[in-house]
């Protein structure tokens, strides 16, 4: 909010509110909500490795959903193998730095069915984590992006069990001034494909990203989440 005052911009400083109540539900995971707030990232993976997300949300859908095999196609770090390591629940993970690559069904062969995906994707360009070109970092375009994030949708779903679920976490950056809306890009793919969303969008808020420190010399809108989507056969 500005209050202008003899041509002078101050700042009033917004109130602080708390998240909307949510209604009773039999959920086994009563505080997961549409929106996801933790200020700590957990004892999961790799705060050093950039892009990795905390292990918070990720224990709350897998206590949700409660699969027994789960399957993390892009590890990173290795923040879902941890959670799925305190839950006792089997997970295979696999990497393209590791020679694994999600978009080549040949790396899908011999591990059986899973109940659960985790997916926490490259943001396009955003960070470019190698030099491989299948790296989706290193799409050339936000078209090849997204045919190739469609691939990997399709080759998750081949080995998802009945009733499995997909989660894809991944938010949004601009490239030259033009925003990249890439949740919104996925969910129409991934519909496109015979995936349908198995429930709300979850509102992750971003704590402690690198972004957050910087200043900049141009005026935006700060993007301060990202989204979870969580998809089933539709």
């Amino acid at each position: 909010m500005v209050n202008q005052q003899e041509g002078e911009n101050t700042m009033t400083p917004l109130p602080q509110i708390s998240l909307p109540a949510a209604p009773v539900t039999t959920s086994s995971v009563p505080h997961l909500t549409s929106i996801h707030a933790n200020a700590k990232r957990g004892p999961y993976g790799s705060s050093r490795y950039r892009g990795n997300c905390g292990g918070y949300l990720i224990r709350d859908l897998l206590n949700y959903y409660n699969p027994n095999h789960v399957l993390d196609p892009m590890k990173g770090s290795g923040t879902c193998q941890d959670v799925c390591r305190e839950l006792q629940i089997t997970c295979t993970s696999m990497d393209i730095r590791e020679g694994d690559d999600a978009a080549d069904p040949s790396s899908y062969v011999g591990f059986g069915k899973v109940d659960f995906v985790w997916m926490h994707p490259p943001y396009w360009s955003m960070i470019k984590y190698n030099e491989d070109p299948n790296c989706l970092s290193n799409a050339p375009s936000l078209d090849a992006f997204l045919d190739r994030m469609a691939i990997v949708l399709e080759n998750c779903r081949v080995v998802l069990a009945p009733k499995g679920k997909i989660a894809v976490l991944i938010g949004g950056f601009s490239v030259k001034g033009r925003y990249q809306p890439l949740s919104q890009l996925i969910m129409a793919r991934a519909i496109d494909q015979g995936l349908w969303p198995a429930t709300t969008e979850i509102i992750r808020f971003q704590h402690g990203n690198t972004s957050s420190r910087r200043t900049y010399n141009r005026s935006f809108i700060p993007g301060l989440h990202d989204t979870c989507m969580v998809f089933e056969e539709a």
